[in-house]
């Protein structure tokens, strides 16, 4: 009998949650059927099967939430259970050793960063601290005759996912001193995460979570995605010494320039957002000033030769960030068509693992909410990030003249352990330069 268990569906993805069972106890299975549907980090996607058979058990009744690697299924070749089992909650001991992870975290590990297209090169190396010799761990929980508190299950052991106890085990934490967020009190990640920022907990271990502060609000559980992006986010502002640099751009010429291409391709069923110029610019000023192409790593920076350009959408769901690749290779056209469709597919949740990682620069557009202006947070493992605002209309000098100009103002975003000020400003002079003469965006 095979069983068939939480795949990685993603390089950020920790557990996914079962959206809906697509086959049912004693149906066949064959190879490369889909079995279920589960939401990720970053969207809904299908669980095929790798054997062929007859499916027995559902082990993760629709609903519940399994870490990566975990049992969901068992497929064989005899009669299926008389009915699913519970969902298969993880009881881990705290003093058992760390699970590694199937893969790191980021969206881009070490190895996976000199890939073909990337160079490494060498910093020099850091002087280093003996670690902290870390604290014995603790006895196990004697079982209890009453109803086991929450994080705990009823063997007395700790719940915790794998990638929680993995961490806690590198920095010396004791799980037991760690309030769990998840379901049933379960310790995730995100509850060692701020443990070890210091942030305060958001209930004494053993009390019952609030379910609201005043009579009509309404508690909402966090998505896989929005856990993430709380997540990542956290870690890009803990982590990450951003600056920002801001410029502001005559955007007259350039929003002439897309009423032409646009009126001109109406009959075609085209158009061309300001957007899809702005993200070729931004391409093409990597051209200009590659040092912004770059992912840092600790010991080394990484240079990528390809310039993959992500656009952030806003879902329903949250916010991911598609992927443009050899974005400077592509004209405005192909970009407006190929950013349509990954937003239109975000939005749905269809996006593919490929079509949401290996960015090396991100843009991120308010302009069209009325934002004139705003910092981004970094995307790790990417350097920098450039934030759009509104075109305005404004007062402005012009040959001379004072005039009615549109203006637009953009803020990069920049990690200074990767970059300094001097190359961020090169940057946006390239940038603006490009802008404010639209049609070298076109060649």
């Amino acid at each position: 009998m095979a069983e068939v268990t939480m795949p990685r569906l993603s390089d950020t993805m920790d557990e996914g949650t079962i959206v809906t069972w697509l086959k049912k106890p004693g149906e066949q299975v064959s190879k490369g059927d889909v079995l279920a549907q589960i939401e990720t980090d970053k969207a809904t996607m299908d669980l095929t099967a790798f054997e062929a058979g007859t499916l027995q058990e559902i082990l993760a009744p629709e609903g519940s939430t399994v870490a990566i690697g975990q049992p969901v299924a068992r497929i064989g070749s005899g009669k299926a259970a008389t009915a699913p089992a519970p969902a298969q909650e993880e009881t881990t001991d705290a003093s058992a050793p760390p699970e590694s992870p199937a893969q790191p975290e980021t969206d881009a590990s070490p190895e996976e960063s000199t890939r073909e297209g990337t160079s490494r090169v060498d910093a020099p190396a850091a002087e280093t601290s003996p670690s902290e010799e870390r604290r014995s761990s603790r006895d196990e929980l004697t079982p209890r005759e009453e109803a086991p508190p929450a994080g705990e299950a009823a063997n007395g052991k700790l719940r915790a996912s794998p990638m929680a106890r993995h961490i806690a085990a590198e920095h010396g934490l004791d799980l037991s001193d760690i309030s769990g967020s998840g379901p049933q009190g379960r310790v995730v990640r995100a509850d060692v995460e701020a443990a070890l920022s210091g942030a305060p907990t958001t209930h004494e271990p053993g009390a019952e979570r609030p379910q609201a502060t005043e009579e009509g609000d309404e508690r909402v559980p966090l998505s896989q995605m929005r856990r993430t992006i709380a997540r990542r986010l956290a870690e890009s502002k803990r982590s990450v010494p951003h600056f920002y640099l801001t410029t502001t751009v005559d955007a007259t010429a350039l929003g002439s320039l897309r009423q032409q291409i646009n009126e001109q391709a109406a009959e075609a069923g085209f158009k061309v957002s300001v957007n899809d110029m702005i993200v070729r610019a931004a391409a093409l000023a990597i051209r200009d000033v590659p040092d912004v192409n770059v992912s840092f790593d600790e010991d080394a920076l990484i240079r990528h030769r390809h310039v993959n350009v992500g656009i952030a959408v806003a879902t329903e769901r949250g916010l991911i960030v598609p992927v443009i690749r050899d974005t400077d290779q592509k004209s405005v056209g192909q970009i407006a068509r190929e950013a349509r469709d990954l937003a239109e597919r975000a939005n749905a949740g269809k996006l593919q693992p490929s079509e949401y990682s290996g960015g090396t620069f991100s843009v991120s557009n308010l302009g069209m909410f009325g934002v004139e202006q705003f910092d981004a947070v970094i995307n790790p493992p990417e350097a920098a990030i450039l934030a759009v605002g509104a075109i305005a209309c404004e007062p402005a000098e012009h040959n001379g003249e004072i005039a009615l100009r549109d203006r637009l103002r953009l803020t990069l975003s920049v990690d200074h352990r990767a970059l300094d000020g001097a190359t961020g400003a090169r940057y946006l002079q390239a940038l603006k330069a490009l802008l404010e003469k639209p049609m070298l965006v076109l060649l």
